[in-house]
């Protein structure tokens, strides 16, 4: 892909001085590139890359906290891919730092199309570059800054199941915490989760694994022990979201289980920023706080 360089003060050449200055990226060789809708999208060694955002919502509120951005690759832009093959085949060539730095910077540029000034972007950090993360965190906060997006509106999401070691953890953490970003633990109460980092790690969030919510819907043990769990993390000083959720049934429970924060299709599927609008995820929160 070629970009026109005539114009400086154009919103992507000045894209192409940001990733250039911030994050050593240049803009050609990631096939960054704005739509007539006013998104963005990437091609990245033949994997075209878009972004789709799923709501969290604030149940007890009647309120919307954020959205979680999800990459959803294709190849040729028909046959959809996953983001586990994406990273995988970034990772393989080599390219995984760069891979994941044009995915968040794709990310943050949907998200404006969003809500200007409300909301969190929940972001996916891969569990291999949390080892780097003094400098991957600080080059990305650039761009953040250059889009008017403030660390404090960034949680980024860790999968603490799938890193073994406490101390690389607990410093990557420390490092995103100290320049503002917010913390969230994903998939807790997996098979892997290490109850004992609620309070190593104090993070501002811990989305419950979605396979919690559903046993929950066929398992009345779950569903007398998901209020305690809750409780629990609440205690540690953390927020919870309850994720997964598919059905009426699930919502319900995560309700009356004093759940506040939730996220699942039943709820709102993923979708690009274009489709949604805010009057209709209001619409869709109003009819969800009268059943809460």
């Amino acid at each position: 892909m070629t970009v026109p360089t005539t114009n400086a003060s154009s919103p992507i050449e000045q894209l192409r001085l940001q990733l250039k200055e911030s994050l050593f990226l240049d803009l050609d060789d990631y096939g960054l590139a704005e739509q007539s809708t006013g998104e963005f999208n990437s091609t990245f060694l033949g994997v075209q890359l878009n972004t789709a955002f799923q709501p969290i919502y604030d149940i007890q509120a009647g309120d919307l906290i954020g959205h979680e951005a999800l990459l959803r690759p294709s190849l040729g832009g028909e046959l959809t891919s996953t983001p586990e093959f994406a990273f995988t085949y970034a990772e393989q060539t080599g390219k995984l730092v760069q891979f994941d730095r044009v995915a968040r910077t794709l990310h943050v540029l949907n998200f404006k199309q969003i809500y200007a000034e409300n909301g969190l972007l929940f972001l996916n950090v891969h569990p291999k570059l949390l080892v780097s993360v003094n400098t991957h965190g600080k080059v990305f906060e650039r761009i953040l800054h250059a889009n008017s997006v403030p660390t404090h509106r960034v949680v980024i999401e860790i999968k603490e199941s799938e890193i073994e070691q406490d101390k690389q953890l607990s410093e990557a953490i420390d490092n995103y915490r100290d320049r503002a970003y917010h913390i969230s633990i994903d998939g807790f109460g997996g098979k892997k989760s290490h109850i004992d980092r609620l309070w190593k790690l104090s993070p501002d969030y811990v989305k419950l694994d979605l396979s919690i919510i559903q046993q929950a819907e066929g398992n009345h043990r779950v569903q007398k022990i998901l209020p305690g769990l809750i409780n629990l993390i609440n205690e540690s000083g953390a927020q919870t979201i309850i994720t997964g959720i598919e059905t009426q049934t699930q919502l319900d429970i995560a309700i009356e289980s004093g759940g506040q924060f939730v996220q699942g299709y039943f709820l709102a599927r993923p979708v690009n920023a274009k489709a949604l609008q805010p009057s209709s995820a209001l619409n869709k929160l109003s009819a969800l706080h009268k059943v809460a």
